[in-house]
């Protein structure tokens, strides 16, 4: 039975499954159990903005703070036309994991606001981000709640953000947001970062299962600013790009694709649809395809229980957030398939977005080469502690990913107590 429906969702179920079933594992206190089960604050707010139509629509926004027992909270901000309150609260749920699995002073948070942002215009979208952070500024902050882009968001959103939160404050203040541009404060290597972030914990992946990552055939569903720098590193590296896709459709050529040739396609034309030398398909009938690694990096759910059983890679490593629903992951996992889980996965976008925030507080910044050398050795450390407690526990990587950074964060809330 559902104790709260005003968060019921698909990917919200999806998350309390995962920590039910965990809790019971670490055999953690119930009462902690039951705190984690809620977040800490939600907030829903309307936002008014005047379109270049004359007209003025109002879009719904959200932001929520899942926990704050490790420090602030941090996590993107997502425009979407199917953003929803259920949606958002799983997602700052697994940020809360994800940014403890990774030793990051954070607890998990999330935004959106529900709208459709290839349909608006750049000025519609700076008006939205302007009124939307105005109405949820008593939520963060630089010591309070970080967000950062996601899902139909871009540095530019993060630079209209920080410019409005700094009007309010009358200085600027560069630690309330990351993934800005470099010129207002921006980190080098912070747009690459959770593209790098896969390839790193795939190399420690095909390693581990005695394998090596190049040569692998790799296909890449989404081509945004996750899956495209994914193909490209990939690609550099020695590995055959077979499949890539995005909103439009998907591309195919068995043979592989140059990368680099694709991204020039796509810079003047828009999307990967069209591409000389491939095949079209449909987004379903790419993640179907023979190939080593499938790369997930759209959006979520679109592994589930009608086309598990006929996804042909060995190795699913999740780019995008909750891309595999419960019963696919009991699916791939009884076929041998191995999936890298998304709170480890993806995690460099959080991690440089850290190093970020870190950078912004103490007005020093690092090269990029710094960056990336720290990347790396926050991912393998990672990645090391999942695959030991996934092979110490008897259990696959998502459910000891997930037992890591639940476990941290149940410490942290024993450890502070209860106030009052």
């Amino acid at each position: 039975m559902i104790k709260t429906p005003e968060f019921d969702s698909e990917l919200h179920r999806t998350a309390l499954v995962q920590l039910d079933s965990v809790a019971a594992r670490l055999q953690l206190d119930p009462n902690i159990h039951e705190r984690l089960r809620y977040p800490r604050r939600a907030l829903v707010v309307s936002v008014p903005v005047l379109m270049d139509s004359g007209r003025t629509d109002v879009f719904i926004g959200f932001r929520v703070h899942h926990s704050t027992a490790l420090g602030p909270t941090k996590g993107g901000l997502r425009y979407d036309a199917d953003v929803n309150l259920g949606e958002v609260t799983a997602l700052s749920m697994l940020m809360s994991w994800k940014c403890a699995l990774m030793g990051l002073p954070y607890g998990g948070a999330k935004g959106g606001v529900r709208c459709s942002p290839r349909d608006m215009s750049a000025r519609e979208r700076e008006h939205l981000t302007r009124r939307y952070t105005a109405e949820i500024i008593l939520m963060i902050g630089p010591d309070l709640d970080i967000p950062a882009p996601d899902l139909g968001t871009d540095e530019q959103t993060m630079a209209w953000m920080m410019d409005t939160y700094s009007m309010t404050q009358g200085k600027t203040v560069p630690g309330v947001v990351t993934g800005k541009p470099l010129i207002v404060g921006g980190s080098a290597g912070r747009r690459e970062a959770t593209g790098r972030g896969i390839v790193y914990v795939l190399y420690q992946a095909t390693k581990s299962l005695g394998q090596e990552l190049r040569g692998k055939t790799v296909v890449v569903q989404g081509f945004g600013n996750v899956g495209s720098v994914a193909a490209r590193v990939l690609w550099r590296d020695g590995c055959v790009i077979a499949g890539v896709a995005d909103f439009t459709g998907a591309i195919w050529n068995p043979h592989g694709i140059d990368i680099r040739q694709l991204d020039a396609h796509v810079a003047e034309n828009g999307s990967v649809a069209g591409f000389p030398g491939t095949d079209p398909l449909s987004n379903e009938e790419l993640l179907q395809q023979p190939c080593d690694i499938l790369v997930p990096a759209a959006v979520g759910s679109v592994i589930h229980a009608k086309n598990a059983d006929r996804i042909k890679a060995h190795i699913v490593a999740e780019g995008a957030n909750g891309p595999t629903t419960p019963e696919a992951d009991t699916i791939l996992r009884e076929r041998g398939v191995t999936v890298i889980p998304d709170i480890l996965c993806n995690a460099g976008g959080v991690v440089v977005s850290y190093f970020e925030w870190v950078q912004g507080l103490q007005y020093y910044f690092w090269k990029e080469s710094e960056i990336t050398s720290r990347l790396q050795e926050l991912m393998v450390r990672a990645f090391t502690h999942v695959w030991n407690t996934a092979r110490k526990n008897g259990v696959d990587l998502r459910t000891a990913a997930l037992m890591e950074g639940i476990r941290r964060v149940a410490d942290a809330h024993v450890i502070r107590g209860l106030y009052p």
